[in-house]
């Protein structure tokens, strides 16, 4: 066993899951800072004695993936590669009874609402002065703005209640001075996350105050764009596209998770919408604002679903023309309403009405995308790599969205800067181009 002085230990905190996880990891990591420990995020080196894995818990393939990442890093501790484990995240708050049986070698499981324990554990404190500051493990050009925890709706399918608690806003000022921590730090590009952003403002303010919201993290200086993500159908506060539409740091983007589109699928996850509702709010967003790209997100073999109901969503893919779309295959997760029902459509026919799904997507992705080459955009230079600087323009979002692809050679780009882009290509899910002028 190596001797140190408590401070000279070194933590490497791997992170799992969604972007809550990544802001929740970068909240973790500025208060283990503060208490001079090196800490690094997900670090290739063999050279720390503490591992923190924040876990997810969503689905099956994603709980697989946090299990088999505590395995693996319970096993290093038994051959004395690393002196602790930690379980922390939406995992560890489901299931550490269960899973603290089954993995004896892990030191310690906290939940999603445990920070200032996991600190106390470590002999750290929690520094209350420091709420909202981050370690930033993207590039600094862009964050994750987190402007809520927890989820008030019933969908029947979802385990987030159970793991992340009631909706809770954070009040626009501290959201407004993280921003402005951030952009001071270089972030141009605000990415807003929550389980439910439209959701924003109800507890606190009495009323939907997204728009408020966005109007004024628009006014921080160095801020140039902002994203919205994960946006509820129901109820959704329309007073947030014109707010879109007519300010310019606001990109012409979100992310509409509609999960399905027949009436009897929709009733049974406990949507609180329609087809018809759904439709009229996507010609509204395109009506208020013709330059909206829509990502959305659909459940494939949900329990009942019939062929009927999987082919009605294929066609309605084909009609709506969604600019992003992502789909999962259903989940049979314990202790949320749908776990009643008979989990029926078999996994193999999930996947193949996953990949019809998004077959149906490529084809409207490639047209879309065809129709840019000629036009100019933004793009934000995110990075260099295999001869391309890679860029993503106001339409798309890190990780998951198109990304823009400029030849590098005879060209410097800075990473983290913005640059006006003529696009001479496309496929189905990127475009290329080359430096406008």
């Amino acid at each position: 066993m190596r001797t140190k002085g408590k401070r000279s230990e070194k933590i490497n905190v791997v992170t799992l899951g969604c972007s809550k996880n990544i802001f929740d990891s970068e909240i973790l990591m500025a208060q283990l800072k503060a208490n001079d420990f090196n800490v690094e995020h997900e670090t290739e080196k063999e050279d720390f004695d503490t591992v923190i894995i924040n876990t997810c818990g969503f689905i099956d393939n994603a709980k697989e993936e946090s299990i088999n990442t505590i395995l693996q890093f319970s096993e290093a501790k038994e051959k004395g590669w690393v002196e602790k484990v930690i379980v922390t995240g939406c995992l560890s708050e489901r299931y550490r009874e269960e899973l603290a049986l089954e993995i004896p070698n892990v030191d310690s499981w906290f939940g999603t609402r445990e920070l200032p324990r996991l600190l106390k554990t470590l002999k750290a404190d929690y520094k209350s002065e420091l709420v909202g500051e981050r370690l930033l493990t993207t590039p600094v050009h862009y964050a994750y703005l987190k402007i809520s925890e927890g989820c008030d709706r019933p969908c029947s399918f979802c385990a987030i209640p159970l793991m992340r608690g009631m909706h809770k806003s954070t009040p626009i000022e501290q959201l407004v001075d993280q921003a402005k921590s951030l952009a001071a730090q270089g972030t141009k590009e605000l990415i807003l996350i929550a389980q439910d952003s439209t959701y924003y403002g109800l507890d606190i303010y009495k009323k939907r105050n997204l728009a408020e919201l966005l109007q004024r993290l628009s006014e921080v200086d160095g801020i140039e764009w902002i994203r919205l993500h994960y946006a509820y159908p129901a109820g959704f506060p329309t007073d947030v596209l014109t707010e879109m539409a007519q300010n310019p740091k606001i990109c012409n983007y979100i992310d509409i998770p509609l999960q399905h589109i027949n009436d009897e699928v929709l009733a049974r996850m406990r949507r609180g919408t329609t087809r018809d509702k759904t439709d009229r709010l996507l010609n509204q967003m395109r009506t208020v604002n013709p330059d909206i790209a829509i990502r959305t997100t659909l459940i494939s073999g949900f329990p009942g679903e019939t062929l009927d109901q999987h082919n009605e969503v294929v066609d309605w893919v084909k009609e709506m023309r969604f600019d992003r779309l992502g789909v999962f295959s259903y989940s049979h997760e314990e202790k949320t309403h749908a776990h009643q029902y008979e989990d029926d459509v078999p996994e193999e026919e999930k996947q193949r009405r996953v990949a019809e799904i998004m077959a149906a997507q490529e084809h409207v992705s490639l047209a879309a995308n065809e129709k840019r080459i000629g036009a100019t955009l933004k793009v934000l230079i995110d990075r260099k790599e295999s001869g391309y600087f890679v860029g993503r323009s106001q339409y798309d979002s890190p990780e998951v969205d198109n990304e823009v692809l400029i030849p590098a050679e005879d060209l410097y780009l800075r990473i983290g800067d913005f640059a006006d882009v003529e696009i001479t290509g496309a496929t189905a899910f990127d475009l290329e181009g080359k430096i406008a002028g």
